[in-house]
C-alpha cells in the first residue's frame, strides 16, 4: 500500500520525467541553428575536438573545452551539444529538488517551487540551444547544495567550482563576495565570514593560475580569463548607447575601434582602452549611466521571452507558431519574474529595517546577495534576457515566498 511518503516521491519523479519530456519534445521538433555567440561555441568546440588552439582570449571557453570533449568521443554534432544541455538539466532539476530538501520550505512549497523551475519555458526551451546558461547554472546550482551541505573542506571545493565557473563567466569570480556578506549578515560575525569568502577567492585563483599563465604566454602580458569584458562594457555605457541593449563598436561617437592605434593593439592592450574609455563614460555622465542600467535590468529581469527567438533560429517552425509560443512563455514568465523581483527587495527592505533586532535567513541571505551580484554585473555591463536564466531559481524562490513577505504564509525561516 502506498504511504504519504511515496506518493510524494511519486510526484516529484512525474515532474522530472514531464521535465525531461518536454525538453527531448522540443529539442526533437525544433531543429535550433546556433547564432551569434552560439555559432563562435559550437565552431570553438569543433576546433578544439579536433586538436586546434582553445581561444584566443576573446571570450571564455569554459563551455566549449567541455562540449569539445563530447565532440571528440561522440562526433561534433549539434545533436550531441543538444543531448548534453537535455542531461545538463535533468541534473539541474535533481540539484534543486536537493537543495530544496535542506531549506524549512514546507513539502506542499518544495513541490510547487520544483515544477515551477522544472517545467519553467526557458528551462524547456534552452535545451535547443548551444550557450553557455545550462552549464553555468549547473555549477552555480552545485555550489550552493554544497554551500548548504555540512562538508568538509567545503570552501575548498566551492573556491574550485568558482574557478571552474568563471572559466565559462568571467564575473563570476566575485562570487566569494556573495559568501562573505551572506554570512556576515545572516550569523553577524566578521572574522569567519571574511575567512571563508577569501578561502573560496584564494583557492578559485589557484584553479585560474594555469589559465592565466597560458593567457600570459600567448598574449606576451597580464591577461584575465578572456579580453572581452572591454568591449561589452564599452558598447553598453556611451552617449549613442539608449536602449541598455548591444550596438556596434563602430557607431560609438569617435569610436576607439576605428582608431589607428587601436587597429595595431594586441587583444588584452584593446580589452585596457575599451575599458578606460567606458569608465571615463560613466564619470562623467553618472546620470545617463544610472538610466542605461536600470534599462539593463529591465533588459534582463522585465523581457521574459525575449531569449526564446534564439531557440527558434534555423527551424522550420511557423512565424505563427513562433509568436504563439512566445506569447504562451510570456504568459507564464512575467508574473514569475516581476513577482519574484518585487519579493526580493520586499525581503530586502525588511531585512535592512530589522538589521540589528534579529537574524536573518542563512539561505535567504544567500539567496538575495547573490541575486544583487548578478543584478550588480548587469547594471554596469549589459542585460538581455538570458542572463536571468542562472538566476531563475531564486526568483521562483521568491515568487513563491511573497505571501510569507505579506505574512499570510506558513513557511518559516530556515
Amino acid at each position: 500500500m502506498l504511504n504519504g511518503k511515496t506518493l510524494r516521491s511519486y510526484d516529484y519523479a512525474i515532474i522530472l520525467a514531464g521535465s525531461l519530456f518536454l525538453g527531448v519534445l522540443w529539442v526533437a521538433i525544433v531543429d535550433t541553428q546556433p547564432v551569434s555567440d552560439f555559432a563562435y561555441y559550437h565552431r570553438l568546440a569543433q576546433s578544439i575536438a579536433k586538436g586546434g588552439q582553445w581561444g584566443d582570449t576573446y571570450t571564455t571557453v569554459g563551455y566549449p573545452v567541455l562540449l569539445a570533449l563530447f565532440y571528440k568521443v561522440f562526433g561534433a554534432s549539434l545533436w550531441v551539444a543538444k543531448g548534453l544541455n537535455l542531461s545538463l538539466s535533468f541534473l539541474n532539476n535533481l540539484l534543486v529538488l536537493a537543495i530544496l530538501k535542506r531549506t524549512t520550505v514546507s513539502e506542499r512549497g518544495r513541490k510547487i517551487i520544483f515544477a515551477l523551475f522544472a517545467l519553467f519555458p526557458s528551462t524547456i526551451f534552452y535545451n535547443s540551444m548551444v550557450g553557455t546558461e545550462i552549464l553555468f547554472t549547473t555549477i552555480l546550482l552545485a555550489l550552493t547544495l554544497l554551500y548548504l551541505s555540512e562538508v568538509k573542506y567545503k570552501y575548498v571545493l566551492m573556491g574550485i567550482m568558482v574557478g571552474l565557473n568563471t572559466l565559462i563567466k568571467p564575473f563570476f569570480i566575485a562570487y566569494f563576495l556573495t559568501i562573505f556578506l551572506a554570512e556576515f549578515l545572516s550569523k553577524r560575525r566578521l572574522g569567519p565570514s571574511l575567512r571563508h569568502g577569501l578561502l573560496v577567492l584564494v583557492m578559485s585563483l589557484l584553479v585560474l593560475a594555469p589559465w592565466l599563465y597560458r593567457n600570459y604566454l600567448l598574449i606576451g602580458e597580464s591577461t584575465w580569463v578572456s579580453n572581452n569584458g572591454g568591449i561589452v562594457l564599452y558598447i553598453n555605457n556611451n552617449s549613442q548607447n539608449h536602449s541598455g541593449r548591444w550596438m556596434p563598436a563602430e557607431d560609438v561617437e569617435n569610436s576607439l575601434v576605428n582608431t589607428s592605434e587601436y587597429s595595431v593593439a594586441n587583444a588584452t592592450e584593446k580589452n585596457k582602452m575599451l575599458s578606460q574609455a567606458a569608465k571615463a563614460w560613466i564619470v562623467s555622465h553618472p546620470w545617463e549611466f544610472v538610466s542605461l542600467g536600470l534599462k539593463r535590468l529591465a533588459n534582463t529581469f522585465d523581457s521574459a521571452g525575449g531569449d526564446m527567438g534564439f531557440s527558434f533560429y534555423g527551424s522550420s517552425v511557423s512565424g505563427e507558431s513562433q509568436e504563439l509560443l512566445y506569447h504562451l512563455t510570456r504568459i507564464v514568465s512575467i508574473p514569475v519574474y516581476r513577482i519574484g523581483v518585487f519579493s526580493i527587495l520586499g525581503f530586502s527592505l525588511r531585512f535592512l529595517l530589522r538589521f540589528g533586532k534579529e537574524k536573518i535567513s542563512s539561505f535567504e541571505s544567500y539567496l538575495l546577495v547573490l541575486f544583487y551580484m548578478f543584478a550588480g554585473i548587469y547594471f554596469l555591463t549589459e542585460g538581455q534576457s538570458r542572463y536571468a536564466f542562472p538566476v531563475l531559481f531564486i526568483l521562483i524562490y521568491f515568487f513563491y515566498s511573497l505571501p510569507k513577505l505579506l505574512g499570510l504564509g506558513p513557511e518559516r525561516n530556515i
